[in-house]
């Protein structure tokens, strides 16, 4: 996760936070296998201070919404909800 906010040397000003998540790669064809990084804008900055405190990598849940402009097609994310991991199971 990385916030970003400032304003570049046109003037320009960009305020977002990028979320990264661990995106199973497409096993359908036997030729991939295991893990990529996908990554998604959510919001502004101010998303990462609801989340910097947080041991990372953590697991949540994600609202996702796949929207197309007719030819080609991405996926939004509108939330993160943190969960809580489960306790190790003692030997």
């Amino acid at each position: 996760m990385k916030a970003s906010k400032g304003s570049m040397d046109n003037g320009t000003t960009f305020d977002s936070t990028k979320v990264y998540t661990e995106t199973a790669l497409d096993e359908s064809k036997g030729n991939a296998k295991g893990f990529a990084v996908g990554e998604f804008t959510l919001g502004t900055s101010v998303e990462f201070e609801k989340y910097k405190h947080l041991p990372f990598p953590f697991d949540a849940m994600a609202e996702l919404e796949i929207v197309t402009n007719g030819k080609t097609q991405k996926t939004l994310m509108h939330a993160l909800k943190p969960v809580q991991r489960s306790a190790a199971t003692k030997a």
